[in-house]
């Protein structure tokens, strides 16, 4: 059977998994909408973590940045994996103790304070719209590429898929959902790795396989065969970076502490019955992520390998199926600038134009092609990106639309409203948000994983401080947390505009403060929102006496 058949397959029989799960775990109450009626087994909401956490970023993209970036892009890796260990220790049994639905609400309550409430929806629903941008766009480029229809339509595809069970299910089938969806996109990373490093240097486990020598007799390591490649073609030695080491340590760091207070990951936490499986979960879920994670480098290094030895110096007239086959999305372009009809795919110092350019998304879903793989797993594959792009998607979406029913209306605007027409007041909102995420994702920023980048950078200079203050400091009070949330947002969200949007010109290091990249400012806008928010309240009034019992009740160790 050919790709699209296959890929039809796939994709059919997993949403259709998906819906019938949505339908089983229809939400009938607030708390199920919200945290799923606080059931959820410490395993099952591990898996669910990891598949609301493991985005298109992290299954699409992350393997794209590092074989183009080589050393460089191992800052998401640390990154992403660093700010999860982070949540999972200092903040998911704190949150979970307190017991309420959202983070919004512990800002709320902890700070006593309406206002700090506001600051902190904004955020929640500023940072999801921003990072669910690169959701909607993986889902494009799937359907674009496998289903053979236009980018946009596979943006609706997706909505719709996402509208119908977040919209349905809420929480409770957001989370039954996402469980199937880790299955399937596990899978659909770990079969064409293990493939290809047998293919490759005849090691079964991709991790192994990359750093062994290739299978063709040679005796030559995949990396020095990857090196001596990129170097020959005009490229960066793959295994030597470009970036600074600040640049470095400030976007791993506004990664790490990114992650920790992205909300629709912290309100995973409250799915389960008590602290105690807050904390299981949380080592699940690391368990489940790790997977992904170490595989990651060797799935970036091959696929770059495979790029460059069956293009470069192709004739355009023979080139690869999997090359034509791409280039109708768009999303490899070649413009024969020497008319020789010769491909002549070239890094910045070598004497030579470079007549290609490839969108660094495609790199996990053209590798099973590349690597000429049954067609079977290029649609198993295209099911997978799928599963990461609308598991993270529908979280996101639950987190909009929880901050405007449950935290606005309920908490601010009609504090009277009945449980029933919250619940209403919730589905209309996410449905909103569908509508609105659509729209990111037909006129994203940039690629997935530089969108969910700037998504974590602004969830480090607000919300991280303000969670990490309410938990360990009975000092902090409701106006130094208002000040450096507003602090922290604002600087961030300007430097990224002022570098991204307005003057994309200027966007090089010479330019950059202290040589810090819009990547990693959120790391600053974290320092400057501690600073504001100490200086603040050391000079205002300290919270009452109930407020600072709250926080000492918080950090015991001990109940539910």
């Amino acid at each position: 059977m050919s790709v699209q058949t296959w890929t039809y397959i796939m994709v059919g029989l997993s949403f259709t998994l998906y819906i019938g799960i949505a339908i089983w775990a229809k939400a009938k109450s607030r708390r199920d909408f919200y945290v799923a009626g606080s059931h959820v087994h410490p395993i099952l909401n591990g898996m669910a973590t990891a598949a609301d956490w493991m985005s298109a970023a992290s299954f699409i993209s992350m393997a794209g940045l590092i074989s183009f970036m080589g050393r460089d892009g191992s800052v998401y890796l640390m990154g992403w994996t660093g700010g999860y260990v982070l949540l999972a220790l200092l903040l998911a049994p704190y949150l979970r103790k307190f017991g309420k639905f959202t983070v919004p609400d512990f800002v709320g309550d902890r700070y006593d304070s309406q206002v700090a409430r506001f600051v902190a929806i904004v955020c929640a629903i500023f940072v999801s719209f921003t990072y669910v941008a690169g959701q909607m766009r993986g889902v494009g480029i799937v359907f674009s590429r496998f289903l053979n229809v236009d980018i946009g339509i596979g943006v609706l595809i997706g909505m719709g898929i996402v509208f119908f069970y977040a919209v349905l299910g809420g929480m409770k089938g957001i989370t039954y959902t996402q469980v199937a969806q880790y299955c399937v996109l596990i899978f659909a990373y770990l079969v064409p790795a293990i493939f290809i490093s047998l293919l490759m240097t005849d090691h079964v486990i991709p991790q192994i396989g990359f750093g062994s020598t290739l299978s063709d007799g040679s005796g030559v390591y995949l990396l020095d065969k990857l090196n001596g490649l990129s170097t020959e073609l005009g490229f960066h030695t793959y295994t030597n970076g470009t970036k600074s080491t600040i640049d470095v340590f400030f976007i791993t760091a506004a990664l790490m502490v990114g992650t920790a207070g992205l909300p629709h990951v912290i309100v995973r936490f409250y799915t389960v019955p008590k602290v105690s499986a807050a904390r299981s979960s949380a080592g699940w879920a690391l368990l489940f992520i790790a997977l992904l994670y170490t595989t990651a480098p060797a799935v970036a290094a091959f696929a770059r390998t495979n790029l460059l030895t069956t293009i470069s110096n192709a004739e355009y007239s023979k080139a690869p199926t999997w090359f034509k086959n791409w280039e109708t999305t768009g999303l490899i372009q070649f413009e024969d600038k020497n008319n020789d009809g010769l491909i002549q795919y070239r890094g910045p110092k070598s004497e030579i134009e470079n007549e290609l350019t490839i969108d660094r998304d495609i790199m996990v879903l053209a590798n099973p092609e590349i690597a000429q793989l049954p067609n079977w797993v290029i649609g198993l594959v295209a099911a997978g990106g799928l599963a990461a792009a609308l598991s993270t998607a529908a979280g996101l979406l639950l987190v909009i639309s929880t901050s405007i029913a449950h935290d606005l209306l309920k908490k601010e605007l009609m504090p009277n409203i009945d449980h029933k027409k919250e619940l209403l007041a919730a589905r209309i909102a996410a449905g909103f948000a569908v509508c609105v995420a659509g729209y990111f994702g037909l006129h994203p920023p940039g690629f997935v994983a530089q969108v969910v980048a700037f998504a974590f950078g602004l969830a480090a200079a607000s919300f991280f401080p303000a969670i990490i203050m309410g938990i360990f400091s009975k000092r902090m009070n409701k106006y130094g947390a208002i000040s450096g949330m507003v602090v922290g947002l604002i600087f961030t969200t300007a430097y990224i505009v002022y570098f991204k949007f307005m003057f994309p010109e200027l966007n090089h290091p010479e330019n950059w403060w202290f040589g810090i990249s819009p990547e990693g400012i959120g790391t600053v806008g974290m320092l400057l929102n501690f600073g504001v928010a100490n200086l603040v309240s050391y000079k205002t009034a300290p919270p009452s006496l109930e407020i600072q019992n709250l926080v000492e009740r918080i950090r015991i160790p001990r109940a539910n």
